[in-house]
């Protein structure tokens, strides 16, 4: 009996979340969310445009509060509306930007629509984009167009759970087309991702790069850690640079006076020539 409840009370937060989604379509509607509070059920509706949800003096949600009273038997429903700052990450609100411009401009300008989406998308700081458009575009010959862009997972746990995906229809004069979006967003947490720990930092983790973690796998970093290292090992540490120090020194030394002598050799014929 108990989860008979719980299943029925899940059936109906989805079906008023389908509801709402047709009711505020073309608004730039990401979600909604259900809660149960003393005073009544309170609705949440994430969205681009809140303007536009809530109308002239508030119309579009009256009616909301309505239908949501006479279809789903809600005593006291209260409706609020946050705006989402970052609109090309939320993969919802990008489907429906390129279901509205399709029906706009029809499906001469897909490649256009589909092209500056994954642009604005990327720019957003977006790790990967891929855009499915299939249908009958632009002849009469039912196609799929895909536009991809950046680093996307295809599998695994992270492909189910991390990634935005959404799914949208446009309806034209061919027939209904179907919009499919997946974005990879910069927070999530990826299992392949390499952190490097400094030595003497074993409390602090720090990105590293390639190079440098060559040397400090060669152990060309010592002078720099040297601060940790006990009295003996600074002194072996100093004397070897002072030594390497010195035999630069005479190498550039010994460069030095063969260039002179050189210039000698050369100079001492010409003298000759010029005497006799």
């Amino acid at each position: 009996m108990i989860e008979r409840k719980f299943i029925a009370e899940n059936l109906k937060e989805f079906h008023i979340q389908e509801h709402v989604t047709k009711v505020l379509r073309g608004v730039g509607q990401s979600h909604t969310k259900l809660q149960k509070t003393p005073l009544g059920e309170k609705i949440t509706i994430f969205a681009s445009k809140p303007g536009l949800v809530v109308g002239r003096s508030g119309e579009n949600i009256r009616k909301l509060t309505k239908d949501l009273k006479k279809k789903f038997k809600l005593e006291n429903p209260q409706i609020e509306i946050n705006e989402v700052e970052k609109i090309y990450l939320d993969a919802n609100i990008v489907a429906e930007s390129i279901s509205s411009s399709l029906e706009r401009f029809g499906s001469s300008k897909f490649k256009g629509v589909g092209h500056k989406t994954m642009e604005n998308v990327m720019n957003a700081g977006a790790l990967g984009v891929e855009i499915l458009i299939s249908g009958k575009i632009p002849g009469s010959r039912a196609k799929n167009w895909r536009f991809y862009q950046g680093y996307l997972k295809k599998c695994g746990d992270v492909a189910i759970t991390g990634i935005l995906t959404s799914y949208k229809t446009a309806n034209l004069k061919t027939g209904v087309i179907g919009i499919q979006v997946r974005i990879m967003p910069p927070d999530i947490e990826m299992v392949d991702k390499i952190e490097f720990i400094k030595d003497g930092d074993e409390g602090k983790v720090e990105e590293i790069t390639e190079e440098e973690a060559k040397l400090l796998n060669k152990g060309e970093k010592e002078l720099e850690n040297s601060k940790d290292l006990p009295k003996d090992k600074k002194e072996e540490i100093e004397k070897s640079s002072k030594k390497t120090e010195e035999g630069k020194k005479e190498e550039s030394k010994s460069t030095e006076e063969k260039k002179e002598d050189t210039k000698e050799e050369k100079v001492e014929p010409l003298e000759e020539k010029k005497k006799e």
